[in-house]
């Protein structure tokens, strides 16, 4: 697949899950939580292939991807003087 590909091509959630790494759960989730978009025509309506299921665009799940392993790497600390239950 060549960058091209990833500019016309549109994902199902299966092919977005392979790509990324994930399961396709993972996908669906990410588009109910408002990571990733539904790929949408240029009138707003979201596109689906012919069995109904969502499309995606390859670079929005690529970044989606991104920023939830970003957000999964965070540690947080507990601040200074602050007292552990």
């Amino acid at each position: 697949m060549d960058l091209t590909d990833l500019q016309t091509r549109l994902w199902t959630a299966q092919e977005a899950a392979d790509a990324a790494g994930v399961t396709p759960n993972t996908v669906r989730n990410w588009k109910h939580r408002g990571h990733l978009a539904q790929a949408r025509t240029a009138s707003g309506r979201p596109i689906t292939n012919a069995a109904g299921q969502p499309l995606f665009n390859p670079v929005d799940v690529i970044r989606a991807e991104r920023v939830t392993r970003q957000r999964a790497r965070r540690t947080y600390t507990v601040p200074a003087g602050a007292v552990a239950v």
